[in-house]
């Protein structure tokens, strides 16, 4: 199943890079707009499921883009508002908006009401992550792997370190780890990967995946205090960021 599509609509670059990050580290797909003329355009060109908004788009009103599109579309739109431009808010939903975020906003609170409105209004797809350069590997169904001199097996939960020596790892190690075998050199989000682990959504304000970060870093990372091979990505999540390679059979 294909990624569900957002469409970001902001004339700062700089914001619509942070959530094009945080949105495509998700498995979602984005499209990008600074203006009404490249919404709409948008708008009609893809597979839309839902809109982020902002309310100010330099010498254009977002509350008006936000009219227009309802004019021939039922998508989603989340309202990007100034912490203290209540008036805008309340007019955003009155126009059709179906909520709204303040700035400054933290990317967790966006990817949590992105997938709030579109389970509300029934537009939610199962999220893929994105691979632009390489189709995604998953590791439990590739046999052995070799990373960073270590070597996995996923098909009997058997991870060797550097010497050669098998690790002690519980099942939820090796499913974390499986999950940045399966995804190298990729974002993803927190969210993404407990889908990823569990199948089901968590609470945005869940840190679990911080905790199995922290213990699974302990056991493949040279230097757990400055991790090389899982690597944070400030506010959306984590990066496997070094080379998987399959190993020969």
């Amino acid at each position: 199943m294909s990624s569900s599509t957002i469409l970001i609509v902001d004339d700062e670059p700089k914001v619509r890079l942070l959530l094009k990050r945080c949105l495509e580290s998700d498995g979602f797909e984005v499209v990008e707009a600074e203006d009404e003329a490249g919404t709409l355009d948008a708008i009609r060109a893809n597979n839309v499921k839902l809109v982020t908004l902002d309310v100010q788009l330099g010498g254009e009103n977002g509350l008006e883009i936000a009219k227009r599109i309802r004019q021939n579309s039922n998508v989603p739109i989340i309202m990007v508002t100034g912490r203290n431009d209540v008036i805008d808010r309340v007019v955003g939903l009155e126009v059709g908006a179906d909520d709204y975020i303040t700035k400054p906003f933290h990317v967790r609170e966006v990817l949590a009401r992105v997938r709030s409105v579109l389970r509300r209004t029934g537009n939610t797809e199962n999220p893929q992550p994105t691979a632009p350069e390489t189709q995604e590997n998953h590791p439990d169904t590739q046999g052995a792997v070799t990373f960073d001199g270590m070597t996995a097996y996923p098909d009997r939960f058997e991870l060797l370190d550097r010497n050669g020596a098998p690790l002690e790892m519980t099942s939820g190690d090796f499913r974390l780890l499986s999950v940045f075998l399966g995804n190298p050199k990729r974002m993803l989000s927190r969210d993404r990967i407990m889908d990823l682990l569990h199948g089901t959504e968590w609470s945005p304000l869940d840190r679990t995946i911080d905790n199995h970060v922290a213990r699974l870093r302990k056991k493949v990372e040279r230097d757990p205090t400055s991790p090389m091979l899982i690597k944070t990505v400030r506010g959306i999540g984590y990066m496997f960021a070094t080379e998987v390679k399959r190993l020969d059979t």
